[in-house]
């Protein structure tokens, strides 16, 4: 709808595998319009300020010198911003989206968030100023079965209604070493044309489940993402996510995905994020 009106739009998010899946969805659902582009906020702000924007000591930007650049530079006339799963980026982005003028409509649950340095909705409001705030009710994605298990490691104020979508419910397997592979290679066979989600905790999980498919069931073409591969490494960077089968995934970039079957097959180690893990295998 944006493309329709010719504003310079960008839709942003914090996750580069949550960028890649919602660039191939605009790509289908609107027009190809140069003026409409999906990015990364690192990504983003980074080619805005010359490719060395200004860095802080957390990992981030330096935002009052941000801030002072906006200030000199001035509105940025018809940018227009849309930024998913806002509650992952900290607060002083949205005082700099104020700054430069954009107008900014931002999705945001800070039940969701995934780490400390987040942005509530309050912040996010006040951040940015005079705006109106909208609240979309209901669980559309999950399962009944799944919601009211979830439901025990709530950690927002107000549990969510439970969906009336019913489904199998969710499965805890005792497995022995390399059973969880046996376990992957069973749904694959058995469920040919759905994604399978592994979601782990570590990138050495990651590369060793995928070594272990390789050898014992190559022709599945296991696919994996890590955001530590360089942007050359195109195998573990960037993923077909319309194709079927089993893709393993870290749970700092799991945000925002869908997957017809979950597994989580190292629930006993403990999240480093703000999130403890969903101790199943849905």
């Amino acid at each position: 709808m944006l493309a329709l009106t010719g504003a310079s739009t960008v839709l942003l998010t914090r996750s580069n595998l949550l960028r890649q899946s919602l660039d191939a969805t605009v790509h289908e659902l609107g027009p190809a319009d140069p003026s409409v582009r999906v990015a990364t906020a690192h990504a983003w702000l980074t080619e805005r300020y010359g490719g060395q924007p200004p860095r802080g000591a957390d990992g981030w930007f330096d935002w009052p010198n941000l801030f002072e650049c906006a200030v000199e530079t001035g509105p940025v006339p018809g940018l227009t911003l849309v930024v998913d799963e806002g509650q992952d980026l900290p607060p002083e982005f949205y005082r700099l989206c104020r700054l430069l003028g954009a107008r900014t409509t931002v999705f945001a649950d800070e039940c969701q968030r995934l780490t400390d340095a987040n942005s509530t909705l309050a912040e996010i409001v006040e951040r940015l100023g005079r705006c109106t705030r909208l609240a979309l009710d209901g669980n559309h994605r999950n399962t009944r079965q799944i919601a009211s298990l979830a439901a025990h490691f709530h950690t927002g104020t107000g549990l969510p209604a439970v969906p009336e979508r019913d489904g199998p419910p969710p499965r805890l397997h005792r497995l022995p070493h390399g059973g969880a592979a046996d376990l992957l290679i069973l749904l694959a066979q058995r469920r040919p044309q759905q994604t399978i989600g592994v979601i782990v905790n570590s990138t050495h999980t990651q590369f060793s489940l995928l070594g272990c498919l390789e050898r014992r069931a190559p022709r599945l073409k296991a696919q994996l993402y890590t955001s530590r591969a360089r942007a050359t490494q195109g195998l573990c960077r960037w993923l077909d996510l319309g194709r079927p089968g089993i893709v393993l995934v870290h749970r700092a970039s799991v945000k925002g995905q869908g997957f017809d079957t979950v597994v989580i097959p190292d629930t006993h180690i403990r999240t480093p994020l703000s999130i403890p893990p969903l101790p199943c295998c849905a």
